[in-house]
């Protein structure tokens, strides 16, 4: 699984240990650890974190993660060498902006408080400007309902308000940090199908895959409604990419609905189930726990 890629780290960079007792402090404070994921994004793992401590590996080379999302379990890790990518160039933009210009971000976005109407005069009519388009998008992440993501048949975003209960839009300190996570010489960010960017996974790596699913239809429906935001098509290559990743020696986690039909598709992993309330529901009374699926296959340097 090895190619000519721009980015293969993994056999020029040393392991790298993990400390657990420190990793499980921090990802009991997600909500102040720095840094920390400076998106809301749906699906986000950031309050499932100290789940995943069980699951990782002792050391590895180079972290991948191509759903990236929030990125919370990078920013948990804080890698040395790592390959970030998401199919959404918006959100790789954004990251972009924020390890080359958190300077110019702040001053865009310091000023800016929850405002339903600038919300939608934002949305309406976003820059062209790439740093200001990035602030632009963490402000309607920030102030949208439930931090999703969702794009109209043009491609513009068209969620709406979200009446956010905190008027605090960004922290600088944190984005600072982030940045300076995202600066490290064997950082990447790139917008790639998942595919690609797991090319030229190899020996060591650690592989972390989040892809889009729904938790909400895990006994009726379940792949006809995942079918709008991610394919069942999709999920195989997943599983697929998630196989041909352990056999190439990385240390694989999977999240995902806890479903049969998924569960299939990682035969000889190991599971456990992840629990949290759902957050997508359209009112606080039918957010009802939901039942997720942590799935791994070890890696040669997982000890």
């Amino acid at each position: 699984m090895t190619s000519s890629s721009s980015h293969s780290p993994s056999k020029e960079h040393h392991a790298t240990a993990l400390d657990r007792a420190a990793l499980g402090e921090r990802s009991q404070r997600s909500l102040s650890a720095t840094p920390r994921a400076f998106l809301r994004w749906a699906g986000s793992k950031r309050a499932l974190l100290p789940q995943f401590l069980e699951v990782l590996p002792k050391s590895y080379r180079t972290y991948r993660e191509p759903f990236l999302g929030s990125g919370a379990l990078f920013f948990l890790l804080q890698p040395p060498s790592a390959a970030l990518s998401d199919s959404c160039e918006e959100l790789i933009e954004t990251y972009k902006a924020v390890r080359d210009n958190p300077t110019r971000l702040l001053r865009y976005l310091e000023p800016l408080r929850p405002d339903k109407a600038l919300f939608y005069e934002i949305r309406a009519s976003r820059s062209r400007a790439s740093v200001r388009r990035a602030a632009e998008f963490i402000y309607l992440n920030r102030t949208c309902w439930n931090g999703l993501y969702r794009v109209n048949a043009q491609g513009e975003f068209n969620v709406p308000y979200g009446s956010p209960k905190s008027d605090t839009i960004i922290d600088p300190a944190n984005l600072r940090a982030c940045s300076l996570a995202l600066k490290k010489s064997a950082v990447t960010i790139e917008t790639r199908d998942f595919e690609a960017a797991l090319a030229d996974v190899q020996e060591g790596d650690l592989v972390f895959l989040d892809p889009p699913y729904v938790t909400g239809h895990n006994n009726n429906g379940f792949i006809d409604y995942n079918e709008l935001i991610f394919s069942w098509s999709d999920q195989e290559r997943t599983a697929k990419a998630a196989r041909a990743a352990a056999s190439a020696g990385a240390h694989v986690i999977v999240t995902n609905a806890y479903h049969d039909d998924v569960v299939a598709l990682y035969e000889g992993f190991g599971i456990r189930e992840l629990h949290r309330h759902s957050t997508l529901a359209g009112s606080a009374k039918a957010r009802r726990p939901v039942k997720e699926a942590i799935l791994w296959k070890p890696g040669v340097l997982s000890g």
